[in-house]
């Protein structure tokens, strides 16, 4: 069971301020019957629920992937400014608490994804899933094919040792690295442990999903395909 104005406000209508007003307005129907009351509770599997006489389809998660730029903090706090809930979703997706799959730096840019669901963000971020985050890299100077081959057998950073890494040589200063953590500031601590420093930092996939044609800053749904892309299915 679900309150009548969540529902309208989960399945996109509006804030939930905004849903309680079209409720009072009389905009919303319960199996044909016109209902004025904000707080009703309904079941969302069996009952028939209309909004300006359209049914409405249920969306309990949202799974949304956005092109992180440069200089955009990865945080839900709404209180600050320049964070990725703040600047670049819309109201409705703010409204619907949603948080990061993985954070990226805030000088890193590309594949994010953002959602409401627990288990589906454990699933991504969890070393025991195995699921692969692929980075494009520059970085300064030149690597050695014995220094590439240290990050591919993985490599001490701190007191945590990388787990085995896939590197492809794009040319003298570009890498593509994929990996199978998400350690803070892996990427970047990984190069520093080979006397190297990454100078430009983009993830470009998650699984088997790459990072869609979107604008830097611009996002959309993902699709139940997608998803499966994600978690390599």
């Amino acid at each position: 069971m679900i309150r009548l104005d969540k529902y309208l406000a989960m399945c996109g209508i509006g804030t939930r301020s905004e849903v309680k007003r079209y409720i009072r307005q009389g905009l919303a129907r319960i199996n044909g019957i016109i209902i004025k009351n904000d707080d009703i509770k309904i079941d969302e599997i069996t009952d028939n629920i209309e909004f300006e006489n359209q049914p409405l389809t249920f969306r309990k998660n949202v799974y949304l992937v956005i092109n992180k730029p440069m200089n955009c903090i990865c945080t839900t706090d709404d209180e600050e400014d320049g964070t990725i809930i703040t600047d670049y979703l819309d109201d409705f997706m703010r409204g619907r608490k949603l948080f990061p799959v993985g954070r990226l730096d805030v000088d890193t840019e590309g594949l994010l994804l953002l959602t409401d669901d627990g288990d589906f963000c454990h699933n991504i971020i969890t070393p025991k899933k195995h699921i692969p985050k692929t980075y494009y890299v520059e970085f300064v100077g030149m690597l050695s094919d014995k220094e590439i081959q240290k990050l591919c057998s993985g490599i001490k950073i701190g007191d945590y040792t990388t787990l085995p890494a896939k590197v492809k040589k794009l040319d003298e200063q570009a890498l593509e690295i994929t990996i199978h953590e998400g350690k803070f500031h892996q990427i970047k601590l990984m190069l520093e442990a080979i006397g190297n420093r990454v100078t430009y930092l983009k993830r470009i996939k998650i699984g088997n999903f790459d990072l869609p044609e979107l604008m830097p800053g611009e996002f959309r749904e993902l699709t139940d395909e997608e998803i499966k892309k994600i978690l390599c299915k």
